[in-house]
């Protein structure tokens, strides 16, 4: 490997994220239940966060308000304010959730900082991301912070323009495969994936692909001993 720049997704890569809305999910299909049962209010749900990605973007405000659009839709237009209400209550829960730090990932960022380029590449929310990473106290171990709006290849290349990068020397580690790895690969860069034990439905790949520029780990520090190889 000639990487000398490492980026790292934040949410399931650095912290606790998936849980949280997974467990803001369920307690929103309850609410539900009078209309449609919770598995299909969850397949709704879904559906609609996909139809407006490209209108609002990732994150929990994104969230909050498909779940309110697909509130009103099951519910053909009676469910009520107070719903919406508690709905949006929901919403702020979630964006007071404490940050917490997944195994070992404060131990590698320290040791890796002075060696390697060290860039925060995730999406989301550029408030709510801003938010966690200042409460997650690693900020001070990155050099470039990149809070993207999606992790597209043209995404990736808009980034190693900015950090003045050839793809040969970038290494992205993250735990989401579709948008983590792939682009990175076909870019001609190299990958480090580290699967969480949940992952939201639309970051889910098809396929993991063979490559002598992809690396998978079990662990965060399990990181350490493969970029000394």
């Amino acid at each position: 490997m000639t990487t000398k720049v490492i980026a790292f997704d934040a949410d399931d890569t650095l912290w606790v994220n998936e849980p949280y809305f997974q467990e803001t999910e369920k307690i929103f299909c309850k609410l539900m239940d009078n209309y449609l049962p919770p598995a299909e209010t969850s397949r709704e749900l879904l559906k609609t966060e996909l139809k407006n990605i490209s209108l609002y973007g990732f994150g929990v405000k994104s969230f909050v308000l498909s779940m309110i659009e697909t509130a009103a839709r099951v519910s053909d237009g009676q469910a009520n304010m107070e719903l919406a209400g508690k709905i949006i209550e929901m919403g702020q829960v979630l964006l007071r959730k404490p940050v917490e730090l997944l195994d070992g990932v404060k131990e590698v960022l320290q040791e890796l900082n002075g060696t390697y380029y060290l860039v925060l590449a995730t999406k989301g929310d550029l408030l709510d991301q801003e938010r966690k990473l200042q409460k997650s106290g690693l900020d001070k171990y990155f050099h470039h912070i990149e809070i993207m709006s999606d992790k597209k290849e043209e995404d990736y290349r808009k980034l190693f323009k900015r950090l003045n990068c050839r793809p040969e020397h970038f290494m992205m580690v993250g735990n989401s495969y579709k948008s983590d790895i792939l682009p990175v690969l076909e870019l001609g860069g190299y990958a480090i994936y580290i699967p969480y034990h949940t992952t939201w439905a639309h970051e889910q790949a098809d396929e993991e692909i063979e490559s002598p520029n992809c690396y998978k780990i079990n662990c965060f520090s399990e990181l350490i001993t493969l970029l000394k190889k």
